[in-house]
């Protein structure tokens, strides 16, 4: 559970310290270790995916990561992706 006075940002930033510790240690291995953290204390995957998108160009061999990022969200999450309202299709 969250501590009431951390926010989910700060949160997500210390497991993101305890699993890569740096940017530049960050690999498919602790990414995965990173986004199950998050899911475990309730904060959503494709946030903290996004936000480790924000840092890509800190992070060596992005490509890799970025694909592991996708694979793991969309295995782990119910749709893979944010859920859009309306209909794209309809005219």
């Amino acid at each position: 559970m969250l501590n009431e006075n951390q926010s989910v940002q700060e949160t997500m930033e210390s497991f993101w310290r305890t699993t890569c510790g740096t940017w530049g240690n960050c690999n498919e291995s602790t990414v995965q270790a990173f986004l199950s953290q998050c899911e475990q204390h309730s904060i959503d995957p494709q946030f903290c995916m996004n936000w480790i998108q924000q840092h890509r160009d800190k992070i060596p061999n992005w490509s890799a990561i970025s694909d592991t990022t996708r694979e793991w969200v969309n295995e782990h999450t119910s749709t893979g992706s944010p859920v859009s309202m309306f209909d794209q299709n309809s005219d």
